[in-house]
């Protein structure tokens, strides 16, 4: 390899890396607005969009982890990774609990209808419009450094911003015509995804014990 080209490639990690920390700051903020605003406006959508955001966060420093041990040229598969990917699994499948018990409780009429909320519909906007930059940026460094994580990655940040799309209309439909029912319909269609990434981190945890 010669000089130009390791240059080249310890700069497009270092890149990587800071793509990498934006998300986590994002998903950080992102959270606690969520939260924050969920709680007040009584929105199962906004809830479940901060506690994905508080899982995305703990992913995002599993993955630092894993480029730090790819690009070292590690290729065993530590147990502490291991259980981090089962963690990871577990908790999208909690959400998905919360998500089935809130909407049905909003549902059902057991708890308040939810307010609408413009704060949470100026985050999701925010945060569909980042997500689709970090894509394009992860996307072209992962093709540079032929890395596997970060291209994973980079479909993750796709995935969140149709998450946000969805989360978006639900809010939208409450504030623009009072269907307050959207909110939390909105909630259950990120179930399917919810459960997809919760299958699919058991299964890299499977392949790594293989």
């Amino acid at each position: 390899m010669d000089e130009e080209r390791a240059a080249s490639i310890v700069r497009w990690r270092r890149q990587a890396l800071v793509l990498v920390w934006v998300g986590e700051v994002w998903n950080l903020l992102e959270a606690g607005v969520a939260l924050w605003s969920g709680v007040q406006a009584g929105s199962v959508a906004l809830l479940a969009f901060g506690l994905d955001s508080l899982i995305e966060l703990f992913a995002g420093g599993v993955l630092i982890w894993h480029l730090s041990r790819e690009w070292k040229g590690a290729e065993e598969r530590a147990v502490a990774e291991r259980r981090a990917h089962r963690l990871l699994g577990g908790t999208f499948l909690l959400l998905c609990v919360f998500i089935l018990v809130q909407s049905a409780a909003t549902l059902g009429g057991l708890v308040p209808r939810p307010d609408e909320s413009l704060v949470g519909i100026a985050l999701v906007i925010a945060s569909a419009a980042l997500m689709f930059v970090l894509y394009l940026s992860k996307t072209r460094l992962a093709r540079l450094l032929r890395s596997p994580a970060l291209r994973a990655e980079a479909i993750e940040s796709l995935i969140c911003d149709l998450q946000d799309l969805t989360v978006l209309v639900g809010l939208g439909l409450n504030a623009l015509i009072g269907w307050w029912w959207a909110d939390p319909v909105a909630a259950l269609f990120l179930i399917p995804w919810l459960v997809k990434e919760g299958k699919d981190a058991f299964v890299r945890e499977d392949h790594e014990d293989g």
